[in-house]
């Protein structure tokens, strides 16, 4: 006799992936509230239509895992782009990618096969560091598409953090991460509803209570970010675990706030895998040495000196030695003043113009590099563009053309 029901076996292949629909529909939902409102392209399924859907786009087909750390580019791109601290200001983040004509005001991509740097410090110091992580994991998504290459790092900041230093965190940063743990529970809570998905892990398993406060608020945004933010934690793995420590790029070296011989000699691309093994949890609760030191790679500042004559020059002419075809080390980690500026004979260009309101409010500045290494700023401060960097032309040596004079314009310099 004829049934209409159907074995286990039978069961549409339709069916089958509900459950992984749910999960992704429902990750889809939890990044667009947290983001402030971006879809995060992924790609397209089979057979749909062929007009833009971000929400279809998002749903099908999983993110592919994530490639594994590239250190090197030894090949120059037409053009390379190099963008300095963000801090949690994500309007200031998005006028630098406007001023090198990244994106358009949509804040879709729009450089084509560009290389883009981001140096590290998109934590602290300000309110949009989840929608800034966000933002920046939209374009590096966008940008590959187009054959373009959007490349993160790893700064102080975001290992301080990782390790649970939050001196630099502000209120609004925490209630950032709040609002992102009260919008993840919920997911979660949606996830454990669908018997065909695992048990999600809980984040703030082992976190502190902090019971002693009594500022819920604080309590709050304090556990989420530690849960955020820990090794392993859904954010760091999500996207810092993504972030390169060290980088060479054609005939630059990039890097946070510098390196030394001994770096070098220990394995830029082993750098690069030890930082990502403890992101993801494979180590302890600090990370490496080489990134906690007043020595260390992201916290140097031995090339960032506002005198040219405290500039560690013949340590830079060693690392750069043993580095094959470098000609210049690029880094942030300490505010410029003055703007992007160069010492050491242009071997050692500063890109950290304190854009972040958190910071100085500097006007955003961007480092071009084209593909016959040769260099320009790009600056949305006029007067610097016009007379004022006429007015310091002839204290000023031929290359970059912003080589900081020993008696010239002072740098702030922060303690992080």
């Amino acid at each position: 006799m004829e049934t209409n029901s159907k074995s286990a076996s039978e069961v549409s292949p339709l069916c089958k992936d509900v459950p992984k629909v749910l999960s992704s529909f429902v990750d889809t939902f939890v990044d667009f509230s947290v983001s402030g409102g971006l879809f995060l392209p992924k790609d397209s399924p089979p057979n749909l239509s062929s007009c833009p859907n971000p929400l279809a786009d998002s749903l099908f087909s999983p993110p592919p895992p994530p490639p594994p750390l590239r250190t090197r580019y030894p090949n120059p791109p037409d053009r390379l782009v190099a963008i300095g601290d963000l801090h949690g200001d994500l309007e200031k983040s998005k006028e630098a990618f406007r001023l090198a004509n990244l994106i358009d005001r949509s804040d879709r991509w729009i450089g084509g096969s560009s290389t883009v740097v981001q140096i590290g410090d998109v934590l602290d110091r300000g309110g949009d560091e989840l929608k800034i992580l966000y933002f920046l994991e939209k374009l590096k998504r966008q940008a590959a598409r187009s054959g373009g290459t959007l490349i993160t790092m790893n700064g102080n900041h975001e290992i301080m953090n990782m390790e649970g230093d939050f001196r630099f965190v502000t209120k609004s940063g925490l209630e950032e991460f709040r609002v992102w743990a009260d919008w993840y529970r919920f997911g979660q809570a949606m996830k454990g509803l669908c018997k065909g998905l695992e048990k999600p892990e809980d984040p703030f398993d082992g976190v502190p209570l902090f019971r002693k406060t009594n500022d819920k608020d604080l309590v709050q945004g304090l556990r989420a970010r530690i849960a955020a933010l820990r090794p392993h934690g859904p954010i760091s793995s999500r996207f810092l675990s993504q972030n390169v420590t060290v980088l060479v790029v054609g005939d630059s070296v990039f890097v946070h706030g510098g390196l030394l011989p001994e770096h070098v000699s220990y394995g830029l691309e082993k750098i690069n895998e030890e930082v990502r093994d403890w992101i993801k949890g494979l180590g302890g609760r600090f990370a490496p040495a080489y990134c906690r030191r007043s020595d260390a790679v992201v916290w140097l500042r031995s090339f960032s000196h506002e005198l040219a004559k405290n500039c560690d020059c013949s340590a830079l002419e060693r690392v750069l030695a043993t580095i094959p075809g470098t000609k210049r080390m690029i880094m942030g980690h300490t505010i410029q003043k003055v703007g992007i500026n160069g010492v050491c004979n242009n071997q050692a260009i500063r890109i950290d113009v304190g854009m972040s309101k958190g910071c100085i409010n500097g006007l955003p500045e961007v480092l071009e590099i084209t593909g016959n290494s040769e260099l320009r700023i790009l600056t949305s401060n006029a007067r610097y563009d016009n007379n004022y960097r006429a007015s310091l032309h002839k204290e000023r040596k031929a290359g970059l053309g912003l080589l900081i004079p020993e008696h010239g314009p002072k740098q702030v310099e922060v303690k992080a």
